[in-house]
């Protein structure tokens, strides 16, 4: 099923957008494991909708409601784990228009010719970001069984609107630096000038993207099966599940392409009876396989394809060319909110490749 992600640690998202609920059902999750439900809520509430001026409005509680999956005790039983997520403030009236004129750059009209007319414009229906909900719910139970593993996983905003943070350099990292201690967080000046960039676009009635950068460390080396379920192949599928996600890189990613290979290359090296490596260049995987130094991600975020500034679109039932204003709360970056999302995805595919084995 295309809803479906992993092979041991199942995930399977449903809903839409203005559904009653949205949730997820998950397999494979050890019996005897007791969620952190307010370590869960938390990270759910760093995605959550109407919390600054820099996202849609709409504003949703995202507590999620385990339903089956438990024993008397709050311990996982060996069940499927079923989460309910409740859609609250949907205003579905904002679409009506959509439902003959298709948004640009959005899944409206590709979704209208698979389903025959059929699909749930509201909100975007399935396709809407509004589905990330359960898969960060699904995200953060998979954290908390990494953890236990001495594994991390954190993502950060690497760029918006072409502005880059100059913060950590992932390619040549300190080993302390990045396995230990929290997240550095942005270089206030780019948090400012990024913060600019989202609010002068929204209130032109239009929209920025940018880029996540994500790490994961801790892991060991040997993960991954080559030559299609290697490591970078597993986390590229779950990241593009992230509606908006436009492209994918390991390491240096496309930058690589301008280096010779003596420049590109990572000298390995003996530290403390470990194999290391002086630089992360090539990101934490190679030939598929996890080297044991972080794996080191980025999702590249299109803009926001619902803007309120007028846009050619079509007529679907009459067949001819048709002015477009979409009205309703869309966020005029996704960047900031996907952030968790992109550590939810990272950690669902990394803790189903460590089940595999």
């Amino acid at each position: 099923m295309s809803n479906l992600l992993g092979s041991k640690y199942r995930v399977q998202i449903f809903g839409q957008s203005h559904s009653p609920m949205i949730g997820c059902v998950i397999e494979g999750i050890p019996a005897g494991i007791v969620p952190d439900m307010s370590a869960i809520s938390a990270f759910m509430a760093r995605r959550a909708p109407g919390q600054s001026a820099t996202a849609t409005a709409r504003r949703e509680a995202d507590a999620p409601q385990i339903v089956s999956g438990l024993n008397e005790r709050g311990e996982t039983c060996g069940a499927p784990l079923c989460a309910l997520i409740a859609n609250a403030d949907q205003r579905s009236r904002d679409y009506d228009a959509l439902r003959d004129v298709p948004r640009p750059g959005h899944a409206d009209y590709t979704a209208w010719v698979k389903y025959a007319g059929h699909n749930d414009i509201r909100g975007g229906g399935q396709f809407s970001g509004r589905l990330t909900a359960p898969l960060c719910f699904a995200g953060a139970l998979a954290l908390q069984l990494l953890a236990e593993r001495g594994i991390r996983v954190r993502a950060r905003v690497h760029s918006i609107a072409g502005i880059r943070d100059a913060g950590v350099d992932f390619a040549h990292p300190p080993m302390n630096a990045i396995s230990d201690g929290p997240l550095p967080t942005l270089d206030p000046e780019a948090a400012r000038r990024m913060t600019e960039a989202i609010l002068a676009a929204k209130a032109a009635g239009d929209s920025v993207g940018g880029v996540v950068e994500c790490f994961a460390t801790g892991l060991p080396a040997g993960l991954g099966e080559p030559m299609f379920d290697g490591m970078e192949n597993r986390v590229a599928r779950a990241i593009f599940g992230i509606p908006a996600v436009r492209g994918v890189e390991f390491g240096l990613g496309f930058a690589a392409a301008d280096l010779t290979g003596s420049r590109h290359n990572d000298a390995y090296r003996v530290q403390d009876g470990r194999i290391v490596t002086d630089t992360n260049r090539h990101g934490g995987a190679l030939g598929g396989i996890t080297s044991g130094m972080p794996l080191v991600v980025r999702a590249a975020f299109k803009p926001t394809p619902s803007i309120a500034l007028e846009q050619r679109s079509v007529s679907l039932g009459n067949r001819e060319n048709a002015p477009l204003t979409v009205q309703g709360r869309h966020d005029p970056c996704v960047v900031p909110r996907a952030v968790p999302c992109v550590e939810a995805a990272v950690a669902c595919a990394v803790y189903d490749l460590i089940l595999e084995g």
